[in-house]
């Protein structure tokens, strides 16, 4: 990979054909954490948020920010998305939780903004969930760990 994809010969920004590309399986792997206070942490663990079940609306919202990427990311293809699952992943020591998220599909693109959108909207909505107790937590370390699929076949974060 060593250019831009998303401009052409004259350097304007343009959506990139796919449409000669083979359909083939792809899947992405993304994550981030939100860090919190102790007390946030305990009630987001616990389940006894007067809002409810934060971690169960994160979950739903990330997949379906996920459905949603090419309406967020100008330029990212409409999808059909096959499979997205979110894991959360406690982390009590630093009152964090991790997000951990997997896209698939079957088709000419990959899926790596789908995931990485869906961390993003994940943990905004542990943040909008608890905003009310703790206005000081702190998204971060949203990164890609994996992709695979396609003309460039398989990527891990740190190889």
């Amino acid at each position: 990979m060593n250019k831009l994809t998303h401009f052409d010969a004259s350097g304007q920004a343009h959506m990139v054909n796919v449409g000669d590309k083979p359909n083939t399986h792809r899947v992405a792997v993304a994550t981030g954490t939100i860090s919190m206070l102790p007390e946030t942490f305990k009630m987001v663990e616990a389940g006894t948020h007067k809002k409810g079940d934060v971690l169960g609306i994160a979950r739903i919202a990330g997949i379906q920010a996920s459905k949603k990427t090419s309406d967020l990311i100008p330029l990212c293809h409409p999808l059909a998305l096959t499979h997205v699952g979110l894991e959360f992943n406690l982390n009590p020591k630093d009152s964090s939780v991790t997000c951990q998220v997997k896209a698939e599909t079957t088709g000419p693109t990959g899926v790596e903004m789908e995931a990485l959108t869906a961390v993003q909207v994940a943990l905004l909505t542990i943040y909008d969930m608890c905003k009310a107790v703790d206005r000081g937590m702190v998204m971060g370390d949203v990164k890609l760990l994996e992709k695979s699929g396609g003309k460039s076949g398989e990527w891990k974060a740190g190889k």
